[in-house]
């Protein structure tokens, strides 16, 4: 296909409608369908990425291949796509601005007034038509964050204004808004889509798909009424209503033609239905699995589960693929306690100790290490947790009481985890960690090379603290083994308990790497270790 097609997803009348998820199923559907897609968010705070972002706010900080920190639908894109993403997949207002700024700064304006309409919205289209044009994608479909109408977004709306204006056939607006249902009347009301849709024109913006949130089934008078007053074509007036997991809505826009819709939208043939073989079959396997396993996720941010979005859903991959139905416990670190973990903890099949920043919960989380190791149950900790794994092996069997993080403790003698040596005079938090793909050269006879069966792996990284190498030959006498290291620096990546049943602890984040129809092998080793007799 010569040119790219674009593609904007806009939300309206309540946040968290699912535009994200609406955005993966349709260029999945389109995927299949033959055509390469990718999705980017577009994000109207200020911040110049996530990364600096509490969890609590914002949910976790997702990090691609190529070192970006990028919000957390990127991914949704990443495990409905199997496509990897970039810095280039998600924007953020404060970005956008910044690079406007830097340019001004540079004279690249020549002395003119630099204002919101052209400067700022030609950054905006300058990064929404770069997929296009440098990776040349045919589809490039835009999140557009927040809901029509706030004050933040009005820049990103002008823009997709102009944009559609420019690009002719070769672009369509897809908004998705929400049909509740007054339980007091029995009805279900379209008055909030209606005004959300008058928004979106008074902006200049006329939505060609109406994709509508609802709890119940809509019928076609539901239908028709919408597309009257939102000058919509009923066929295009479509229904997102809820169902068991985010992986059967691809399956459900299929039955709602919404692929089919987009491709007529912008002058391309619809041909035969993609059968989504694999897709279903993963379906399948979710709705067959009868026998759960349970799984304890140790964490500080439990109250959010979004802030463990990938974690959650990786072990939701691996469970599946061995026949298990994930039962997923968020236990928040700081209840645990000698007196408590017990108590806590008994009767799981698998401990996982998840990653994070600061000494707030962290004396719970090697509670749950020293439990998970004293007891034989399989234990998977990342980045932090991997870390935590290595000072409690510390204190505990090789009998140094103060071993720490220099980030918990900056005068501790035996800090086992110290800070990088190119973050040492570092300031400045934003974008400065080692961030991204690395390499792995994986140990003979270890877990981790029996799960990956590969001695060379990548893997993405989000850390400022690592392993004290000045130790490891004491680790390796005391039981606990270095059982993946990066090439090039010897920085360790992996520590294993070979006498244990499964105990991995991995500075990198593998969950970011785990997809629907490709479950991440560390996660599926773990799984397998967790139902194994």
């Amino acid at each position: 296909m010569p040119e790219t097609r674009y593609v904007f997803v806009t939300g309206g009348v309540a946040s968290s409608l699912g535009k994200g998820i609406i955005s993966a199923s349709l260029a999945k559907l389109l995927q299949a369908r033959g055509y390469s897609v990718t999705i980017q968010k577009l994000d109207p705070y200020l911040n110049v990425d996530p990364g600096t972002l509490n969890p609590y706010e914002h949910g976790e900080c997702y990090v691609t291949e190529d070192g970006a920190e990028t919000d957390l639908d990127l991914g949704h894109y990443e495990r409905f796509l199997n496509v990897p993403t970039s810095q280039a997949n998600n924007v953020t207002t404060g970005r956008i601005y910044q690079n406007v700024i830097n340019k001004e700064r540079k004279g690249d304006y020549l002395g003119k007034t630099v204002q919101i309409i052209p400067h700022i919205t030609d950054e905006i289209k300058r990064n929404i038509k770069l997929l296009g044009t440098k990776h040349k994608y045919d589809f490039v479909i835009t999140e557009i964050g927040g809901t029509v109408g706030d004050i933040e977004s009005l820049p990103y709306i002008e823009a997709v204004r102009q944009l559609k204006w420019e690009l002719g056939h070769r672009a369509a607006v897809i908004h998705l808004t929400l049909v509740p249902f007054l339980n007091a009347s029995g009805e279900l009301k379209t008055k909030p889509t209606q005004h959300s849709v008058k928004q979106l024109l008074e902006i200049g913006v006329q939505p060609d798909v109406l994709v509508l949130r609802t709890e119940h089934h809509l019928d076609q008078d539901i239908r028709k009424k919408v597309a009257l007053f939102c000058n919509v074509d009923s066929k295009a007036v479509i229904q997102s209503i809820d169902v068991k997991t985010i992986y059967e809505v691809p399956v459900k826009m299929q039955e709602e033609g919404l692929d089919e819709i987009i491709l007529k939208k912008l002058e391309l043939p619809v041909e035969e239905k993609p059968a989504l073989k694999d897709w279903k079959g993963f379906l399948n396997k979710l709705n067959k699995a009868n026998k759960i396993v349970k799984i304890g996720l140790v964490g500080k941010y439990v109250e959010l589960a979004d802030a463990y979005k990938s974690i959650i859903e990786a072990l939701i991959h691996a469970s599946t693929y061995n026949d298990r139905k994930a039962k997923i416990e968020l236990i928040h670190s700081e209840t645990l306690n000698p007196d408590t973990v017990a108590d806590k903890l008994k009767g799981l099949d698998a401990i996982l100790v998840a990653p994070g920043f600061g000494h707030r919960g962290i004396e719970g989380k090697l509670e749950a290490v020293k439990y998970a190791r004293e007891n034989n149950v399989p234990f998977l900790g990342i980045c932090l947790g991997m870390q935590c794994a290595v000072i409690e092996y510390a204190r505990n069997v090789m009998q140094l009481p103060d071993a720490n993080s220099r980030e918990m403790n900056h005068k501790t003698v035996n800090a086992v985890i110290d800070l990088m040596e190119d973050q040492k005079n570092v300031t400045d938090k934003g974008g400065t960690m080692r961030l991204g793909a690395y390499e792995c050269k994986l140990k003979e006879g270890s877990n981790s090379f029996s799960a990956y069966n590969s001695e060379l792996v990548h893997e993405r990284h989000r850390h400022r603290y690592e392993f004290n190498n000045d130790f490891l030959e004491t680790y390796e006498k005391a039981g606990m083994k270095a059982a993946g290291c990066n090439p090039e620096t010897g920085l360790v990546e992996i520590m294993e308990i070979p006498k244990h049943k499964w105990f991995v602890g991995v500075q990198f984040h593998p969950e970011y790497s785990s997809t629907v129809l490709k479950p991440h092998p560390i996660f599926l080793a773990f799984i397998k270790a967790a139902i194994s007799e």
